[in-house]
């Protein structure tokens, strides 16, 4: 809140007193965005989760600007409608490259749209600058009750610190209900934890002994991950002295302190003997002030992974919905802004910027996107208009655009609440630009969007639907066999096992959350991916016993009978069910 304040508040406020009021807005507008892109974790997380979707935006204010200035309306259209299936594809890729689509084709149509008197190139440098401003405030600013020696790993800390309590938590709930879930958020912690660890450096290895300590207690946490959903797979309840060594732990990673004693689980079967020899590496990790450098694994994602997901079916069947609807917002946008349906004055970009929003699937099912962004848009252009009759200008609009700044984190909660702020926040930028009040049309112009986007998004395609959960399961079909296959040829290479071990259940996460997302749609919709719950079942169950075999496998250098047939069931039962969906999923090996 206090960056969102700090962001496009001062930065409109230095541009009115420049005289640049026109580029203020269009920094403010880019540090918005950002905002909205802002998230709890470490600061070498941000610069590329906030970094990557600016330059987009940029480049994509860029081609709108000159593109509204130099051609008519059709090929602007088309040249519109080229964008977003580009940006659609490339958004099936993943969260990062998802925000990027968004801001290129939101700022490509305010380029085109919105009347500004420099040129594009000054008008990207202002976007860049103001979205830069918000990533610098992301770096100087520590996030509150840091303390000052962890102010350099201001959420890495804490993200490890996640993983050692998930991992407690899991070996507290081994044999009841609850292990499937905890087990699941031992997942989320640890895909946090590898989020905030890898992301960009300076430099290409640990600058600081006290970094290298803090890779080396991330590290020391994969084989206890592995060793507790070992013992979650077995389904035996283990003593609540085995949770104890692991949430101590994860305070010592959150105070910076030392570990002390551990105490030590019982050795009885291969899963306790593998935790209690993990709890004794992790002492040693913990306790050593120097260390060599021990990179976190890294996502195992190539150049050929990454386009077959923007060219494969859910890149295709989501570009090809982007593009409907961001070309033909567009295009009835254009056609009523000529018809003089706005007036006097320019604002048309509102239409397909809304409908870009409206039309992407991960802010949640369809119906709901498009109630939400009905109610929020009615209720901020409401509070807006109140607003607008007492407020001073430009210095009320201004405060009211650092107040909003201030409650875009708190707003995200809720896509109705988002939408809300954004429209005050947008209103009050265009205000301070020079256009009048536009309250009425911009509830008009949303309205629209959302019965476009309805019907778009309704209409018949060519191929098979659900392209996108059917692409996601097929990625963690190919992790899941690179996984087992690597468990079954019994390398001794530890650190390649547990990436791919990462790999796999990362990839099985995602699918699970667009699986789930997909199923709250409408059932004319939700119905084209029955059945890729099951699927995703039975590959979370392998993945499973893929790590208590590799456990085993460590302990005793074969597998038990129990192994095998759950190794094999799963196999022909993950077959069938590809079969039944038409999911790309490689056979997987069977074990000896």
């Amino acid at each position: 809140m206090t960056r969102g304040a700090l962001a496009a508040g001062p930065l409109l406020l230095a541009a009115v007193m420049l005289h640049r009021t026109s580029l203020g807005v269009v920094a403010a507008i880019a540090a918005m965005l950002a905002g909205i892109n802002d998230r709890p974790g470490s600061r070498r997380a941000a610069v590329r989760r906030l970094g990557v979707p600016a330059v987009a935006g940029a480049l994509g204010l860029l081609v709108g600007t000159y593109g509204g200035a130099h051609l008519a309306a059709v090929p602007l259209t088309l040249l519109l409608t080229g964008l977003g299936l580009v940006a659609g594809g490339t958004s099936a890729v993943g969260p990062v490259a998802s925000g990027a689509g968004t801001q290129l084709l939101v700022a490509s149509a305010i380029g085109a749209g919105m009347p500004v008197a420099e040129a594009g190139w000054q008008r990207a440098l202002a976007f860049l600058a103001g979205a830069g401003w918000l990533i610098l405030l992301r770096l100087a600013l520590p996030t509150p009750g840091a303390i000052a020696g962890d102010y350099r790993f201001d959420g890495e800390r804490d993200a490890v610190a996640a993983v050692y309590a998930a991992v407690a938590d899991l070996l507290d709930a081994v044999g009841s209900e609850a292990a499937g879930t905890r087990r699941a958020a031992l997942t989320a912690a640890l895909d946090h934890a590898q989020d905030a660890l890898t992301g960009p450096r300076l430099r290409r290895y640990a600058s600081s002994a006290a970094e290298r300590r803090l890779h080396a207690q991330y590290a020391a946490a994969l084989p206890l991950a592995e060793a507790a959903t070992a013992l979650a797979w077995a389904g035996e309840p283990v003593s609540a002295r085995a949770a104890e060594g692991p949430r101590r732990l994860s305070l010592t990673v959150r105070d910076n302190g030392s570990t002390g004693p551990l105490p030590a689980p019982s050795r009885s079967v291969p899963a306790l003997r593998a935790l209690d020899d993990a709890l004794l590496r992790a002492a040693e990790a913990f306790d050593r002030a120097e260390g060599a450098e021990q990179r976190p694994p890294a996502r195992r994602r190539s150049a050929l992974d990454i386009v077959r997901a923007a060219l494969g079916s859910g890149g295709r069947e989501y570009g090809l919905r982007v593009a409907l609807c961001f070309g033909a917002s567009a295009a009835i946008a254009q056609a009523l802004h000529h018809a003089r349906w706005y007036g006097e004055h320019q604002h048309w970009y509102w239409l397909p910027a809304t409908a870009v929003f409206l039309v992407k699937p991960d802010l949640g099912p369809l119906a709901s996107r498009v109630l939400c962004r009905a109610a929020g848009t009615v209720l901020g252009a409401l509070v807006f208009a109140g607003f607008a009759v007492v407020l001073p200008r430009p210095e009320g609009l201004i405060a009211l655009v650092a107040v909003c700044g201030a409650l875009v984190p708190v707003a995200t909660r809720h896509f109705a609440a988002q939408t809300a702020v954004v429209t005050v926040l947008v209103l009050a930028l265009v205000m301070v630009g020079g256009e009048p009040q536009a309250s009425v049309s911009r509830i008009g112009e949303t309205l629209l969007a959302c019965a476009l986007v309805l019907i778009v998004g309704h209409l018949p395609m060519a191929g098979r639907r659900g392209g996108g959960v059917r692409a996601r399961l097929a990625a963690a079909g190919r992790a899941a066999h690179a996984y087992l296959d690597h468990v079954l040829s019994e390398s001794d290479d530890r650190a390649e096992r547990w990436a791919l071990r990462r790999e796999a259940y990362r990839t099985l996460a995602e699918a699970r959350t667009a699986i789930a997302l997909a199923a709250a749609e409408l059932p004319a919709l939700a119905r084209h991916t029955e059945g890729t719950d099951a699927v995703a079942a039975v590959l979370e169950r392998l993945v499973d016993t893929t790590t208590a075999c590799a456990v085993h496998l460590d302990d005793t250098g074969r597998l038990t009978a129990r192994h095998t047939r759950q190794l094999d069931e799963l196999a022909g039962e993950l077959e069938r069910g590809g079969q039944r969906l038409g999911l790309a999923v490689p056979r997987m090996p069977v074990a000896a």
